[in-house]
């Protein structure tokens, strides 16, 4: 599916990672689309190199603005690469060629997210080690460029307001999410994905664009990936009540996906118990430290902090059809069913007292 098949205007939100300019593993990738690229890189033109590849992917911008609605916002994952070309070491700045991308055709800078990539090699440094001045700091992080489409997004009719009360998150997830340094996802914490399939597409972590659609959409959204890969981002929108569409160009990853169909709904739903667990410890720990909550969550019947928490509930996964070739029907519950009072049992009283 071409993004031209996508109307216009009916996109809610772009969560997606490009391949990387100047990152060796997608040169091919990149000379496929403009053999010019292959050229600049045999001359050890590292600069022509690097702008040839970035003119492959500005149409992909100019086409995001077209498909999102008004208020809609795009995350764009990208890191920088550094590279040696003719025995000269040079970074190459993907996230600022892309924000000026993106800028250009018409979006609004937001303030990104760094997503940092700890390493534990010993040598982490690159260069000429304990020497001045030719070792150079090493890459630990990736950005979150966040843009969004025009002024911010309206709930005006009572159907958008009630759908975007029942997607809220947790008050603590708030405080932990909207920061804009992530320490706490690795590049390889994702259960559902083989190491063989995120090694060979360079997949994001499930959690980034999980916490990215449930920060940024609400449920029955439509969440794009125009580089979809192995589907996490695909997956990510089952695991939250959201419709996701999706564009690869290279069909080899189909059998990933097909892979990981029957065990999306195990996975989201633990998921989805790892985030009320996790709200039951905020809990119980704010009790300890005295402090108080003054609202009742209605569908869990547990204490939250804010009034805009009051509404808040999880839609389990049931199952997902396929519905024809790469089409996908997924199914949920309606409600918090067994996860209401009665699965968490006596664990509180009404508003913690």
């Amino acid at each position: 599916m071409a993004m031209k098949a996508i109307p216009s205007e009916s996109i809610d939100l772009v969560v997606t990672s490009p391949p990387y300019p100047m990152i060796a593993m997608w040169d091919d990738i990149f000379v496929q689309q403009a053999p010019d690229i292959g050229s600049a890189l045999r001359e050890n033109n590292g600069s022509i190199a690097f702008e040839l590849m970035h003119r492959v992917l500005d149409p992909i911008w100019l086409e995001l603005f077209r498909v999102m609605k008004k208020g809609a916002t795009a995350c764009i994952n990208i890191g920088d690469a550094t590279r040696t070309i003719n025995d000269v070491f040079c970074l190459y700045p993907n996230h600022t060629r892309i924000a000026a991308s993106l800028r250009g055709a018409g979006f609004l800078s937001l303030p990104c997210i760094l997503w940092r990539k700890q390493t534990n090699a010993p040598n982490k440094f690159m260069g000429s080690g304990m020497l001045p001045a030719g070792a150079y700091v090493t890459l630990e992080h990736e950005y979150v460029l966040i843009f969004r489409k025009g002024a911010k997004r309206e709930f005006r009719s009572a159907e958008d307001a009630r759908k975007r009360r029942e997607s809220a998150f947790f008050w603590e997830e708030r405080n932990h999410w909207f920061s804009d340094v992530w320490m706490d996802l690795k590049g390889a914490s994702q259960t559902l994905f083989t190491r063989k399939a995120r090694n060979r597409s360079a997949a994001f972590p499930f959690e980034l664009p999980y916490r990215l659609i449930n920060m940024f959409s609400v449920k029955e959204d439509t969440i794009l990936d125009p580089f979809l890969g192995i589907g996490t981002t695909m997956f990510a929108a089952m695991a939250s009540g959201r419709n996701s569409v999706g564009i690869e160009l290279f069909p080899e990853f189909e059998k990933d996906i097909a892979l990981n169909l029957p065990k999306i709904a195990g996975f989201t739903n633990d998921r989805i118990h790892k985030r009320l667990n996790d709200h039951i410890a905020f809990v119980e720990q704010r009790k300890q430290d005295k402090r108080e909550f003054k609202h009742q969550n209605r569908p869990y019947d547990f204490p939250v902090v804010s009034l805009q928490e009051r509404d808040l509930f999880f839609n389990e996964l049931l199952r997902v059809r396929e519905k024809g070739k790469s089409r996908f029907r997924v199914e949920y519950a309606d409600g918090p069913g067994n996860l209401s009072r009665a699965y968490w049992g006596a664990l509180f009283n009404p508003l913690g007292e």
